[in-house]
């Protein structure tokens, strides 16, 4: 009957089972913090960006050229990459908007 009592006494000791997700726990709060929330702001920059260009705005693709804004629709931009070339870019992978002052595209 000791024997009982003293098993359940060790039983009643140990920490709670939920202590052990504490580690899990704290792992996705520094993910969150470290890792996703930063980029869901930089993502959030970007769109507001991007649906404030205008025409004459330089801009640079994901795909690296750096050309000026003819025409902005909802879904497509019309650049002009140099003296009469002028391609359609998908609005979405306007990388980057050079600010005034910035290297000219058709030089």
């Amino acid at each position: 009957m000791t024997f009982d009592l003293l098993a359940a006494a060790g039983a009643a000791a140990g920490p709670p089972s939920w202590v052990g997700f504490l580690p899990i726990v704290g792992m996705i709060l520094i993910f969150w913090f470290l890792i996703i929330r930063p980029q869901m702001k930089r993502q959030k920059e970007h769109q507001q960006k991007v649906a404030g260009m205008k025409k004459g705005d330089q801009v640079v693709t994901a795909g690296g050229l750096v050309g000026k804004v003819l025409k902005v629709d909802d879904t497509f931009v019309e650049l002009e990459l140099g003296t009469n070339v002028r391609v359609k870019a998908v609005k979405a992978t306007i990388g980057d908007i050079i600010p005034p002052g910035g290297t000219p595209a058709n030089d």
